[in-house]
C-alpha cells in the first residue's frame, strides 16, 4: 500500500471506530448522564482514538480481547458497567472493521460504517424510583438502576435497535392502586 493509501485507510478506520461507538447506546447513556464527569463528551472523543489505537498496537487481537478492553474503559472512564449484551456486538463490529483495514477493504469498511450510522438509536435513561425504604448510610452503597428508551434514527434495525414502544394508552400502565402497603406491585393481564 503507498504512503498516501494507508493514511487514507487509517482514517477511514479511525472514522469507523468512532461511528461505531458514537451509535453505541451504553456509550450514549454514559456521555448523556454524565458519568464520566464534567468531561465526558472529551473522555468519548477520546475513546475512539483509544481503541483505535489499540487495534494498531495489538492487531492480532481476539474478541474476548477487545471485549475486555471495552469494558475496562467504560468501567474505569464512565464508571459503567455494561450488562446489556452490547458489547461483545460492538467488539465484533470493531475487530471486523479492523480485518476490513487490515486487508485494505475500503470498500467493506465505509459500507459497515454506513451500515451503523444508518442502525443507529438514540437512547434515554430515566432513573427508576422504587418504592422500598432506604437509610442514608446505603446510598454511599446503592447501585442506581436505568430504564432504556430507544428510538431508531434510521431506516434499517436487525434487532439491535428496539423499536418504539406502542402509545400509552396500548401499553400496561402500573397504577397506584396496584401499588399495595408492603411494597408489592400487583400484576394484570392486559385485556
Amino acid at each position: 500500500m503507498m504512503a498516501g493509501a494507508a493514511e487514507d485507510s487509517r482514517a477511514l478506520f479511525g472514522a469507523a471506530v468512532r461511528t461505531a461507538l458514537e451509535a453505541w447506546p451504553a456509550l450514549q447513556i454514559a456521555v448523556e448522564n454524565g458519568f464520566g464527569g464534567v468531561h465526558s463528551q472529551e473522555k468519548a472523543e477520546w475513546l475512539g482514538g483509544a481503541v483505535e489505537e489499540y487495534f494498531f498496537r495489538n492487531a492480532d487481537l481476539e474478541l474476548d480481547e477487545v471485549e475486555d478492553f471495552l469494558g475496562e474503559l467504560m468501567t474505569n472512564e464512565f464508571d459503567t458497567v455494561v450488562e446489556d449484551g452490547s458489547l461483545p456486538q460492538v467488539s465484533q463490529q470493531l475487530q471486523t472493521m479492523f480485518h476490513h483495514f487490515q486487508r485494505g477493504d475500503r470498500a467493506a469498511l465505509k459500507e459497515m460504517a454506513s451500515l451503523i450510522t444508518q442502525r443507529k438509536c438514540k437512547v434515554r435513561a430515566t432513573a427508576l424510583t422504587t418504592a422500598r425504604e432506604t437509610d442514608e448510610d446505603d446510598d454511599a452503597n446503592s447501585v442506581e438502576e436505568m430504564e432504556v428508551a430507544a428510538t431508531n434514527d434510521g431506516a434499517a434495525t436487525d434487532g439491535v435497535c428496539p423499536q418504539p414502544e406502542p402509545s400509552a394508552s396500548d401499553s400496561q400502565m402500573i397504577k397506584e392502586e396496584d401499588i399495595v402497603e408492603d411494597g408489592w406491585t400487583i400484576v394484570r393481564r392486559k385485556k
